[in-house]
């Protein structure tokens, strides 16, 4: 069975599936270190178990997609949904034919004990991961097939105590991207177990008798050795209170220990027990002396793989040959295997290995790098498309998650990590690294290449959707691109079957290159061309405005007008709003003749203000899309950007009605709603004639709270839930609503924070348009919303009627 990864078997690319402690367990297992073998229960298992619970409860049926935004302050109500979400999972029934592959791998561990220890990954958190020792707790059971059942959920349900919620939330990560792996291993009794704290300046290892859950959970406290990190040698050491040792509920063993015993570790199976050591026992150091230097120089072994910080727990054996082994290791700089670990914020997702090409000044258009290489860079500005055609992945030192190099990674499909810092100085060209845009992890690879070449096959969401070398590939949608399956009409024979939705689901685009892989996706159509970045295949590094000035709009036209045909032909008759020019002088510095009283402006000259200006380049626009309609295509509508005032609409309007595009019945003049104004003036705009909107909560969350989203630290206060936010969302859909018109959203959050789909249908709202790789996954969003609304309202009919 795939799902089950044995230690001495674990590769790179597994690491989001076994978690971290089997994984750095596994890697100094393959370097020839005494690691107990084992196998890990992947994070793929818990996901699939979550998945079968169906449970009434609100909270449990929507695992494992539920954010779970408790109110972690409501001690009663934390408790009380931890309580459910454990007892769900505690009573539920494992698969026969999984519980039967874990039991048969169990058998060839030949122990009659398991321990289950839980092994994690979790994403960027908002204050960073601290100390998570004690947080899941190891499971310890018989080797039967009760008992191994048992002790598994019992350590999947770990993730949902209350004090595992509550910090959960505080470190701000989302349960459902969480992997939790179950590492089993056999275990036998041990003469002595601990652990080892290595710095630069001193080792600390703490020893206790028996098993080590005696330290862990508090019990004793241990015997310390101080060792000098160079030499060796033992500077100090301190005979600890020890009283009880914990061992395996073994006769036998019992036995050889002739120790007192005590009461038992409450634990339904009784698989430990607590003993009274003897005065004479207490008063010996728990740790023989001859194996203290093979501990050592285990340690020194260790600097040598993963520098001079990090932390062991070992454990000697009553095996006949009493063997020495490493239970866990983990340093500061997750420093294993020969590779350095980089952090930031994860922004698009994949995984890929390629060689680095790093951007020291980002102020000034680079030329072009080569092919499938990561870029490496500052920031990244929106006229760097055409360089990104061809990366392999994408690294800044700054940005958040709407900044320009998070939407062009996502809407290319290739890897993508932001805010890491100080990455341009860190990283060299030449370089080998694996980019994880899933965890947001750098990985810097020296002699260990990526362990088979690329790393890009990782399912996304279901096994129809799969990003395949860092870019994405559909799979089974319908039965030909030429014949889509609408998500609002039943699939094609050869396409999956769907639940059907009413809110309507919309793909944001600009690259012609990608329409052939998108337009079979389920989506109603495009929700957003992007102009700026579908015109700059055509525009050959110029302002639009230079080619007008210097008599070339004709060609301009052309291009213009070919592009935008491709969409409409790829997608009719699915409506593609075709978002107007939007750009911001300072972010296209390569073009010769930029505004430069605009160059620092957060705003600049842009949006509609900027038509009123010049419109010369939004008459072409218009023309472009005129001839569009002439050639038998109604279904392009235009989307305005950045409407500041309805009399900026109304210039618009009028350049549109001159253009003749509202001769065709089935045209819709929409503008985005971005700009806070919007919020009291809608009711005018649509008497003006605006006849929809579009929120985009990229702009109107940096507008209304004052935040640039591209700049440095500002950036991490960057929030499109922030109640703000949220508050004027909803207030857009209702205002919609009662007006008459259809209210959509192609911002970032319903991508980057799928929680919200429910509260915007729930609002009301009639599309949600986002990048290709979230399709699928909201298309889900959607469904369970939406069934979750007709379920609750059936429920209320009832109560009603009876």
């Amino acid at each position: 069975m795939d799902k089950l990864y044995w230690l001495d078997q674990i590769k790179l690319q597994d690491r989001a599936k076994v978690g971290d402690k089997a994984y750095y367990l596994s890697r100094i297992m393959q370097r020839g270190y005494p690691v107990v073998p084992g196998f890990v229960v992947s994070a793929e298992v818990l996901r699939e178990f979550l998945e079968t619970l169906n449970s009434s409860e609100a909270l449990v049926a929507d695992l494992p997609h539920s954010s779970l935004h408790l109110d972690v302050n409501n001690w009663r109500q934390l408790q009380q949904v931890a309580g459910r979400l454990r007892q769900e999972i505690s009573t539920a029934v494992l698969p026969p034919h999984l519980l039967s592959t874990i039991v048969d791998a169990a058998k060839e561990l030949e122990s009659a004990y398991l321990i289950f220890r839980p092994s994690f990954v979790v994403p960027t958190a908002r204050h960073g991961i601290g100390n998570t020792s004690g947080l899941l707790e190891s499971q310890v059971c018989r080797c039967d097939e009760q008992a191994i059942a048992l002790a598994l959920k019992r350590t999947w349900s770990q993730m949902f105590r209350a004090k595992s919620l509550l910090y959960w939330q505080w470190a701000g990560i989302k349960v459902q991207q969480i992997n939790l792996g179950v590492l089993v291993q056999p275990l036998k009794n041990a003469i002595a177990s601990g652990s080892l704290y290595a710095n630069s300046s001193e080792w600390e290892i703490l020893a206790t008798s028996g098993l080590g859950l005696a330290i862990t959970q508090g019990h004793v406290l241990p015997d310390v050795y101080y060792i000098h990190p160079v030499t060796g040698a033992v500077r100090e050491q301190q005979l600890g209170n020890k009283m009880l040792s914990y061992c395996l509920n073994d006769t036998a063993a019992v036995a050889t220990l002739q120790t007192v015993p005590a009461s038992p570790l409450t634990s339904d199976d009784s698989s430990l027990v607590t003993y009274l050591l003897d005065e004479d026992q207490q008063k010996q150091y728990a740790l023989p002396e001859e194996y203290l230097q093979p501990l050592i120089q285990l340690a020194n072994q260790l600097v040598k793989e993963i520098g001079k910080y990090f932390t062991f727990e070992w454990t000697l054996c009553c095996d006949p040959i009493k063997t020495l082994y490493l239970t866990q290791v983990s340093t500061p700089q997750a420093t294993i295997s020969n590779f350095h670990l980089l952090k930031g914020l994860a922004v698009a997702p994949g995984r890929v290995t390629a060689t680095a090409h790093v951007i020291i000044n980002s102020q000034q258009k680079p030329e072009p790098p080569p092919k499938q290489v990561i870029l490496v860079a500052p920031t990244i500005a929106p006229d760097w498309l055409p360089l990104l055609q061809n990366a392999a992945g994408i690294i800044t030192d700054q940005g958040g998650l709407t900044s320009h190099a998070a939407i062009l990674a996502r809407e290319l499909g290739i890897p993508a990590v932001v805010r890491v810092e100080h990455a341009t100085k860190i990283i060299q060209t030449g370089e080998r690294l694996l980019i994880d845009g899933d965890k947001g992890e750098v990985y810097r690879l020296t002699r260990e290449v990526g362990e088979g070449g690329e790393i890009g096959k990782e399912d996304k969401g279901t096994n129809q959707f799969k990003i395949q070398n860092s870019k994405f590939k559909i799979w089974n949608f319908s039965s030909s691109p030429s014949s889509p399956s609408s998500p609002s009409s039943p699939s094609s024979p050869s396409s999956p079957i769907r639940a059907m939705i009413g809110t309507q689901l919309l793909v944001n685009l600009s690259q012609p290159s990608l329409i052939e892989q998108v337009q079979s996706l389920p989506v109603d159509g495009v929700g957003l061309l992007r102009s700026e970045l579908m015109a700059l295949n055509i525009l050959e590094g110029q302002d639009p405005h230079t080619w007008v000035r210097e008599g070339h709009q004709t060609e301009l036209l052309e291009r213009l007008r070919e592009q935008i045909m491709q969409f409409a032909r790829a997608f009719a008759p699915r409506p593609v709003f075709y978002r107007s020019l939007d750009w911001r002088s300072h972010e296209l510095l390569s073009f010769n003749d930029s505004l430069q009283s605009s160059t620092q402006s957060m705003l600049g000259e842009r949006g509609t203000f900027s038509y009123l200006q010049n419109p010369a380049v939004f008459e072409l626009e218009l023309a472009a899309l005129a001839a569009v309609q002439k050639a038998g295509y109604n279904n392009v509508h235009l989307l305005l950007p950045f409407v500041r005032t309805v009399e900026e609409f109304s210039f618009c309007r009028q350049k549109v009605e001159q253009a003749k595009l509202t001769q065709v019945p089935q045209f819709q003049l929409w503008i985005m709603a971005e700009v806070p104004s919007v919020l009291f003036l809608l009711p005018e705009y649509v008497k003006a004639g605006v006849t929809g909107i579009s929120i985009g909560t990229n702009d109107l969350t940096q507008l209304l709270l004052g935040v640039d989203r591209e700049q440095g630290q500002l950036a991490k206060a960057f929030n499109e839930r922030h109640p703000v936010v949220m508050g004027a969302v909803a207030q857009l859909i209702q205002t919609a609503k009662s007006a008459g018109i259809p209210c959509s959203i192609c911002g970032q959050a319903p991508v980057l924070y799928p929680e919200i789909i429910e509260q915007l249908v729930q609002w009301g709202i009639t599309s949600i348009s986002v990048e290709p790789e979230a399709v699928e996954r909201t298309y889900l969003a959607i469904a369970r919303a939406e069934q979750r609304i007709l379920l609750e309202a059936a429920r209320r009919q009832l109560n009603q009627s009876t």
